[in-house]
């Protein structure tokens, strides 16, 4: 089995900054993606981020580009979502995933809570 243990989140006033931090453990793949998803209230899981193994390839939701960076450590097996320019709309409990290439399953974190005040 796979640990994901996300943290880094907390309170911040609009336009402030937190980095959100993914550390893995237990059972290890050779390769594996990772993604950060966000669930608000009332609304479905959505995808905010993801980076492949290399960390070559990354992908953003349009509401987070240019706002959000994510990158990874592998040699920590920690992954990583800066995010700027925090808006309240940004409040939700965000969620890391990993998937290990060439299987059919994820691995989901305990999620961390965001909260933006106006």
């Amino acid at each position: 089995q796979v640990q994901l243990v996300e943290s880094g989140g907390g309170l911040v006033q609009a336009g402030g900054s937190l980095r959100l931090s993914c550390a893995a453990s237990g059972r290890t793949f050779s390769s594996y993606a990772m993604d950060w998803f966000r669930q608000a209230p009332g609304k479905e899981r959505e995808l905010v981020a993801g980076i492949s193994w290399s960390g070559s390839n990354t992908y953003y939701a349009d509401s987070v580009k240019g706002r959000f960076t994510i990158s990874r450590d592998n040699a920590k097996n920690t992954v990583y979502l800066q995010m700027n320019s925090l808006k309240p709309e940004d409040t939700a409990v965000y969620y890391c995933k990993l998937t290990p290439v060439g299987y059919d399953y994820n691995y989901w974190g305990q999620g961390t809570q965001v909260t933006v005040s106006s």
